[in-house]
């Protein structure tokens, strides 16, 4: 990890939550930064990078005031999930969705290809990346 890695997270991140990016070009940049994995906790509004030598970076966005229901809807997420898969969804909106869906965060594994999503209870649902085009 370096200040040019982290200069590039914090442009990214900034894009992402800007509404200018796609997911999957969030994850390229993220491999070129030589992030591994993520985690967004929607309850602090932190989201952390894990690098793959084992450095970490912190960033803090804000929460989002949006209301995270007790209940886990993960039809509601996962239809959140397809529509940033087919670029319908972009990242403001899809923080919207997934809150609504009962989402208090997710980890991004990126060398696992996966994503797990958590409820307020423990839930999880783990969606696979699409497969490359």
């Amino acid at each position: 990890m370096n200040d040019a890695a982290i200069l590039a997270i914090e442009t990214l991140a900034k894009d992402s939550y800007a509404g200018k990016l796609s997911f999957g070009q969030v994850v390229g940049s993220l491999v070129d930064a030589g992030v591994a994995s993520y985690f967004v906790d929607y309850r602090t509004g932190v989201t952390t990078y894990y690098f793959e030598e084992g450095g970490v970076c912190t960033l803090d966005f804000g929460k989002k005031e949006y209301l995270i229901p007790a209940v886990f809807d993960a039809q509601s997420l996962v239809a959140a999930i397809r529509g940033a898969q087919r670029d319908e969804v972009r990242y403001p909106e899809f923080v919207r969705l997934s809150m609504t869906a009962g989402c208090v965060g997710y980890f991004v594994w990126i060398t696992g290809r996966h994503v797990s999503y958590f409820g307020h209870a423990g839930e999880v649902h783990v969606e696979q990346f699409p497969s490359a085009k």
